[in-house]
């Protein structure tokens, strides 16, 4: 069965995704900038109304994914308070300067974050090799790839999705996200053969994700 993640920048929009039967929120600020660390007041208030899984974004700033040590220091400490809160999961990703992946400081990250399992984000998409990269993500030990195939979006990178699934042989998840939509997941799902999908449900200029959509994303997935 196909599970649906949905990106929220609000409460409410975690809320409508409960309501309407998604396994996974992930939890973001900085919408104008693909998704920033939450603040902490915010995750509280999150974990008090959410049972469903809470992934909580690990990202200091919009922009490149290479961080300075005191960015990385930033990193660490939010996994070290968020770990306390209980939530589920984390998001995060750091690249090299070469944007290959940086190993030492990921599996850094990924040793704090344990026993929680953790998504490495769309930074996956800048990489120059998605396939060496998708083997240094398995081994600092991530359950998670989120990527639009390294395109603008999920239907056009469609081909390279479907070869990393191939090619990650269920070590890994790879979720399909970028401008999906319930008018194009089923044409992602079927090419693909992913299991987990990533979605902001977002259809207007709200920042709200949209119970339509959800409802419609999952009639969509099989």
């Amino acid at each position: 069965m196909a599970q649906l993640e949905i990106a929220c920048f609000n409460l409410n929009s975690a809320i409508i995704a409960q309501k309407n039967g998604v396994n996974r929120v992930e939890l973001c600020a900085g919408f104008e900038v693909g998704g920033t660390t939450p603040k902490k007041k915010e995750v509280v208030e999150f974990i008090k109304l959410l049972s469903i899984d809470l992934y909580v974004m690990i990202r200091p700033r919009g922009g490149d994914f290479i961080y300075s040590d005191d960015e990385f220091s930033i990193m660490k400490n939010e996994i070290k308070t968020f770990k306390e809160l209980k939530v589920t999961g984390f998001v995060f990703g750091i690249l090299n300067e070469d944007k290959t992946i940086n190993l030492p400081q990921n599996k850094e990250l990924i040793e704090l974050a344990k026993p929680f399992p953790c998504t490495f984000h769309r930074a996956f998409d800048e990489v120059p090799d998605a396939f060496q990269s998708l083997e240094n993500v398995i081994d600092c030990g991530f359950t998670t790839i989120l990527t639009s195939g390294q395109a603008q979006n999920a239907v056009a990178g469609i081909e390279l999705i479907t070869e990393l699934v191939k090619k990650a042989n269920n070590r890994i998840f790879i979720m399909p996200g970028g401008s999906l939509r319930s008018s194009n997941v089923r044409l992602i799902q079927q090419n693909t053969k992913a299991r987990f999908f990533h979605s902001s449900a977002i259809i207007d200029e709200s920042q709200m994700a949209n119970a339509e959509e959800i409802i419609a994303l999952k009639t969509n997935l099989k």
